[in-house]
């Protein structure tokens, strides 16, 4: 397998830290010292001088080896994860995902129109960056629907494990982004929480081409976690950050890395979770029993 530094590659990490760090290319271009051209092209596969990729990598505050792959990628905004997620997923042939309560790739499209909603009620209204925070939320949400276009035109198979025990808060509380938050029609998130779990037992009972879901009844690691498989490369996301009930895109840090031994580690974790899952219409028909009430 080819673990190198690509070129490539760094263009997708510096695009991802400075939308995470809400930069423009042409704010990047003048702190930086270059042209916003000279942006473009990086940011499209083309190389620059180490001297440059210090520089950008100090202003977008993350470390030159997160900057260039070397390692593992350190990530402390939920835009610039999301969006290599997005960048990851791009060429993917296999995505084995564990994020709770349900993988974003496989919600319906009301899940997105109440996405916004809940990403704001997650954010609290005396911290500091509110404002801030508040309008980072369209830039999330622009990123998580390229996320899921890019899912749908593509179809790269997916494995997602799903906890019943998540599942069950998410039914009972509602789609929400805190608890009983203020000015909120609760039956109808809880209705629409209802929805994306009717949504999960459909695809069980139905095993579409390329999506395999299975659903854990006892305890599952604390960290969501992600593995990218293709032909040459294996990567592995493990992240703090959550979308759905409770939703977290505010504080935490994710690594990225395509290290053997660490891929290795997660993907025995995954393959031990999935020997135990509950699957098709058994796995439905838990659910039914459990959750649904």
């Amino acid at each position: 397998m080819n673990h190198g530094i690509s070129v490539e590659e760094i263009g997708e990490r510096m695009k991802a830290f400075r939308l995470g760090a809400g930069m423009s290319p042409e704010e990047l271009a003048k702190r930086a010292g270059v042209s916003r051209a000279a942006i473009y092209r990086y940011e499209s596969g083309q190389s620059a001088k180490i001297d440059t990729l210090v520089k950008i990598a100090d202003l977008l505050d993350v470390s030159l080896p997160t900057l260039l792959g070397a390692g593992v990628e350190y990530i402390a905004s939920a835009i610039s994860f999301f969006e290599r997620m997005r960048q990851l997923e791009e060429n993917v042939d296999q995505i084995t995902v564990l994020f709770g309560p349900i993988s974003y790739l496989l919600t319906t499209d009301l899940y997105d129109r109440f996405l916004p909603d809940v990403l704001t009620e997650s954010i609290p209204k005396d911290v500091e960056d509110y404002a801030q925070a508040i309008r980072e939320i369209d830039v999330l949400i622009d990123v998580l629907s390229r996320r899921k276009e890019n899912y749908k035109r593509k179809s790269p198979s997916i494995i997602s494990l799903v906890s019943a025990a998540e599942l069950t808060q998410f039914v009972r509380l509602g789609f929400v982004g805190t608890h009983n938050p203020d000015g909120v029609d609760l039956g109808k998130r809880r209705e629409a929480a209802r929805i994306e779990v009717q949504n999960i037992i459909t695809l069980l009972r139905e095993q579409p081409i390329g999506v395999q879901v299975g659903v854990i009844v006892d305890s599952l690691p604390g960290a969501s976690l992600q593995i990218f498989r293709q032909a040459t490369k294996k990567s592995v996301a493990v992240s703090p950050f959550r979308l759905g009930a409770f939703a977290n895109v505010r504080l935490g840090v994710a690594t990225i890395t395509a290290a053997p031994d660490a891929t290795e580690l997660y993907n025995s974790v995954i393959n031990q979770l999935w020997t135990r899952a509950l699957k098709s219409h058994q796995a439905a028909d838990y659910i039914e029993k459990h959750v649904m009430v």
